[in-house]
């Protein structure tokens, strides 16, 4: 048996459900990121980045378009006889006539041992499919191997003030973790989990089988890395110093997008060394009109803008009819926006249309009465194929999907913190 040095174990299954509507029928590593970008893309980047060429993607919730995006892996040159991208989907096991699903980020693990092992590893690297960052995988692997680690976390220094939103490594002066806290109301240290392990396959095989004895929900973070603590199993913590961002929420998802339009972004995508890679077909290139005017923007390819665009981010074949003016917002692709709207700090999903004459964004900042939790930033978020009709206004902290229509908006307006979910009905 070919034996692999490190393969990657990237976990793309989770609903996202921090981002409503954008994640309601796609996964969110499926979701759209800087234009012409999906989220998954950057772990994928990392890894052949970093010479790891053997990743199995890990996927559960809504898998469709995430499948069609991934393909055979070509755009991350991972399309290989030896090792390359494999979808690994619940499946059914043992001759039963069932299958499970995934019910913890370690238990998803477990149930791809058979891949694993075929493959032969010496270490594995276990990645989340839903971070914005850029990281050399192979320079973590060094240090892991230096230390002669059975695990070893990336962690990342965060604000002491938000440290108690995270999974806190304890650590000695040499970085050896000594103890692991889910989220502490008194941190003892700031140095949060970034979800990015790298484990000795051995020590985490043994760990697996044992603990799915007890936990069928396992968790890396409630049991896995804990039991290695227990049993003093050698664990470090690799600081990481460069960018990463979670981009669960809307608010947190709006931000990230945004940096990348700064002067001097924090998240450069620009850069040769180290380039993010992803599935798309060939554009024509983008056109602007002779009145149209883009200011501190992302415009991709195959966009035709005949309006305004300031400071927002434009997928491919999005179109910008006459007067439009967008500021703050978020276009994903193959979106029309009707002549003379204006639309400020919003998020408009795939395939949307919205008419001639709107106003979104508009109005006090108050909190969405369905879910106040997720829409409270005062950003507008458009739904997958949404169609809005001409001529109306609507709030900010509003939810709209489907095919609305004049009335579904009082008068012609729908109220900050409003929502119109229109359902398909397949007869």
């Amino acid at each position: 048996m070919r034996k692999k040095e490190m393969i990657a174990m990237l976990l793309a299954g989770g609903q996202g459900s921090r981002l409503g509507v954008l994640t309601r029928n796609v996964a969110k590593p499926a979701v759209t990121f800087g234009g012409k970008y999906r989220i998954i893309d950057f772990p994928l980047s990392n890894c052949i980045n970093s010479g790891v060429d053997t990743v199995g993607v890990l996927t559960q919730y809504q898998p469709l378009r995430l499948n069609q995006h991934i393909g055979i892996g070509i755009p991350w040159d991972l399309d290989r006889k030896s090792g390359g991208v494999t979808i690994l989907a619940p499946h059914v096991k043992g001759g039963g006539d069932s299958g499970e699903w995934f019910m913890g980020t370690a238990n998803a693990i477990y149930q791809n041992l058979e891949y694993i092992e075929s493959n032969n590893p010496e270490y594995v690297l276990i990645l989340s499919g839903d971070h914005i960052y850029k990281m050399d995988y192979a320079a973590m692997l060094d240090f892991h191997k230096e230390k002669k680690a059975a695990a070893t976390i990336a962690v990342l220094e965060v604000g002491w003030d938000e440290a108690s939103r995270f999974g806190i490594m304890n650590t000695k002066d040499d970085d050896r973790i000594y103890e692991f806290e889910e989220k502490p109301e008194r941190p003892k240290s700031n140095l949060a989990s970034m979800g990015i392990y790298i484990f000795t396959w051995s020590r985490l095989r043994e760990a697996l089988i044992e603990d799915s004895k007890i936990h069928p929900d396992s968790d890396f973070g409630n049991h896995i890395i804990p039991r290695m603590l227990e049993e003093g199993q050698t664990m470090y913590a690799y600081r990481f110093k460069g960018y990463w961002k979670d981009v669960g929420t809307i608010e947190s998802y709006w931000q990230a997008n945004m940096e990348l339009i700064r002067t001097l972004p924090d998240f450069n995508l620009y850069e040769d060394f180290w380039k993010i890679y992803t599935n798309t077909d060939h554009q024509p290139p983008q056109y602007t009109g002779p009145d149209a005017r883009v200011k501190t923007s992302i415009v991709s390819d195959g966009c035709e803008v005949y309006g305004e665009i300031y400071d927002s981010i434009l997928g491919p074949n999005v179109v910008v009819k006459k007067g439009a003016v967008i500021k703050g917002s978020i276009i994903m692709g193959n979106t029309v926006i009707g002549e003379n709207s204006q639309l400020d700090r919003c998020i408009i999903d795939e395939g949307s249309k919205v008419g001639d004459n709107v106003k979104i964004g508009v109005g006090d900042n108050i909190e969405n009465e369905m879910k106040p939790k997720i829409y409270n930033t005062g950003i507008t978020v458009i739904g997958h194929m949404t169609t809005i009709p001409n001529n109306v206004t609507i709030g900010k902290n509003c939810v709209l999907l489907g095919k609305t229509t004049e009335n579904d908006f009082a008068d012609g307006v729908l109220q900050s913190g409003k929502s119109v979910i229109v359902e398909e009905v397949n007869l």
